[in-house]
């Protein structure tokens, strides 16, 4: 039984199969042609074909996975595996598959692989941004900050400066405004005797 499962017999069972069809095609077009040697062609090819579906039914299909290996007893028809098979045993048979369990425990397990896409998902977006320039720009950043703070410090001079310029002003203002009185005093000291 070990041969019928290794590659080498599905290797050489898939090539008789393609073979036999051949012949059988090759054959079908010499019998539609009415060549001599298509009825022949024909005959061994479906021979061939006949002898190869009646192995095939004999073998049984191969299995793709094995998963009775993961979890024992699987392969079994009345076999308990645990947490997938905790039902009540119905009078029939073996115990029943328990629909709920397996739901709940398929939706976390789908709850679980959406987290770790997204997260997959982050890590490749981040995996593709460019890094080597990020130094240039904390540079420039930094440069940008000590003129900003430059610029502050010299406004906030101008600032006092212009607050000293407001204090002058308001006393121009005054002594302007002093001067104006003693001006039309004189004034009009100088109207009353003239």
């Amino acid at each position: 039984m070990s041969f019928i499962k290794s590659n080498g017999f599905k290797y050489l069972k898939n090539l008789l199969i393609g073979l036999g069809a051949s012949v059988v095609m090759i054959g079908a077009l010499g019998k539609l042609n009415s060549t001599p040697w298509g009825g022949p062609a024909i005959t061994a090819g479906l021979m061939v074909e006949a002898f190869l579906f009646a192995l095939l039914g004999i073998i049984g299909p191969d299995k793709d996975y094995y998963w009775e290996k993961l979890y024992p007893g699987l392969d079994q028809y009345d076999s308990n595996i645990a947490s997938l098979t905790a039902g009540p045993t119905n009078a029939s048979g073996p115990k029943a598959l328990n629909a709920e369990v397996v739901e709940n425990k398929l939706g976390g397990m789908l709850t679980e692989l959406q987290a770790m896409s997204k997260s997959l998902g982050s890590l490749k977006a981040l995996q593709e941004v460019d890094f080597s320039k990020t130094g240039d720009q904390l540079k420039s950043m930094n440069n940008f900050y000590s003129r900003m703070n430059d610029a502050m410090t010299a406004l906030n001079s101008s600032l006092e400066d212009t607050k000293q310029y407001q204090a002058q002003m308001a006393s121009l203002s005054k002594n302007l405004t002093s001067l104006n009185g003693v001006y039309g005093n004189i004034l009009s000291a100088y109207n009353v005797k003239g």
